[in-house]
């Protein structure tokens, strides 16, 4: 497994043009196949070029009100920001932004919605301080055009309104959707930076215009290390998250972060072991009305592919639940497991996507049914590495009529302008 804070870019003979400032967990895996079953059909919506939309998504997507999605390429120079709306039975893509590493560079996370339509998101370099060689990373804003669009292209200002160093601030926010609290302030997590150079989480605040950092959490290693994702919230002003490292086992961790006072007081839910339980979470947590927690790792579990679990309270502490265990082995040491965060239908089922499992090795679309206290792993889509796409690293989203949305990294149009081999990636719909 790669060193998390090693700065590398991986290049073979042209290929996998994948900049990776902390990441320890992106790869190329093999994954037994999984059960097929496919009630829903599957469909791709746009492959990437390599040109002026992009290619290579590391993240999932964001829908609007309007059935509109947003998402984020990695790759176009430093990686670009675009819509797609239906249009005569048809999808049709826009690209709002192209990074200029003043305000960011290579985002690994989706842009969420925060107050009048401003769309947010992190990126893993960029921004404006000059402490790391293409900048430590950056949190931005992106705002629409202040008057009516009149053209195809209509492209939206974007402004970092933090940039890391690497220092006590953080550094290199990997796959961290930003989020609020009522009050408009926004969270979110580094993985690198803080006093111990492990990551932070972070607050900020909103004056006149003007945003200003706190850094809240500073993991030291025993509470977790190196926080690949972003952080959910419950009604009480708890934050829940995970980190890729740290813990009792240094394996990785589920922790809480609670208002105390003036501060916030960290308590370890779960560390994990690095056996049937899975090792190094990388995607978010979601939760349900109950308050459980849902989440997955990206290696490990029986099957070492990697496992998908819940943390249920429970007299005063947390009682930790596999659900599934994936099928999937280490290979050139990267890990197969998803990468980003589960989504729960109305009826209680989990839906994520696996990087490297199923029939042909190139990731997965799966579904788990809960039944009598038990969990039904079903495979809604085996990636090939084609025109379908391959290896999705971004996680899923549903519209408000159940139709599930994700990218996948690779696959697709395969040389392009810019893709070599891997392929540019694709965005992809599944409907009931």
């Amino acid at each position: 497994m790669m060193d998390p804070v090693q700065h590398s870019t991986l290049v073979s003979g042209g290929s996998l043009r994948i900049p990776i400032r902390t990441l320890a967990l992106l790869c190329v895996l093999t994954m037994a196949a999984s059960r097929p079953v496919r009630a829903q059909t599957f469909s791709v919506i746009h492959t990437f070029s390599g040109g002026g939309d992009g290619y290579q998504p590391y993240a999932g997507l964001t829908v609007d009100s309007g059935g509109n999605l947003y998402g984020t390429t990695s790759e176009y120079v430093g990686g670009t920001v675009f819509k797609m709306k239906r249009v005569n039975g048809s999808w049709v893509l826009n690209t709002l932004l192209n990074f200029n590493g003043s305000n960011g560079l290579i985002p690994y996370s989706r842009v969420v919605f925060g107050a009048h339509g401003v769309l947010y998101g992190t990126t893993l370099e960029g921004g404006n301080s000059l402490s790391c060689e293409f900048g430590c990373g950056a949190v931005y804003s992106l705002r629409p055009p202040k008057t009516a669009c009149k053209s195809v292209s209509c492209p939206w200002t974007a402004t970092a309104i933090q940039s890391f160093t690497d220092g006590a601030d953080g550094g290199n926010p990997n796959f961290v959707d930003p989020i609020f609290d009522q009050a408009g302030n926004l969270y979110g997590t580094t993985a690198l930076g803080g006093t111990a150079g492990i990551g932070v989480v972070f607050e900020m605040t909103e004056s006149d215009g003007v945003w200003t950092e706190t850094v809240i959490h500073n993991f030291s290693g025993p509470d977790g290390a190196y926080p690949y994702s972003g952080l959910i919230s419950d009604g009480a002003g708890n934050f829940y998250g995970t980190t890729g490292y740290g813990g009792q086992f240094n394996e990785g961790t589920v922790y809480r972060l609670s208002p105390s006072g003036p501060g916030w007081t960290i308590t370890t839910l779960y560390s994990f072991q690095g056996t049937t339980d899975g090792a190094h979470p990388s995607a978010a947590l979601i939760s349900d009305q109950s308050g459980n927690l849902y989440g997955s790792t990206v290696v490990g579990g029986s099957g070492g592919g990697g496992t998908v679990f819940e943390l249920s309270p429970s007299g005063g502490g947390w009682s930790f639940s596999l659900l599934a265990s994936l099928v999937g082995t280490i290979t050139n040491d990267y890990y197969p497991g998803p990468f980003n965060a589960l989504a729960m239908d109305g009826a209680g089922s989990l839906y994520g996507a696996a990087f490297a499992n199923g029939a042909h090795q190139d990731g997965s679309v799966f579904k788990l049914t809960p039944s009598n206290g038990s969990w039904t792993y079903t495979s809604l889509h085996d990636f090939t590495g084609g025109d379908d796409g391959g290896n999705p690293i971004g996680g899923v989203t549903f519209d408000t009529n159940g139709n599930l949305y994700g990218t996948t990294t690779f696959g697709g149009m395969q040389g392009g302008e810019n893709c070599y081999t891997e392929g540019c990636g694709t965005v992809w719909e599944i409907t009931p």
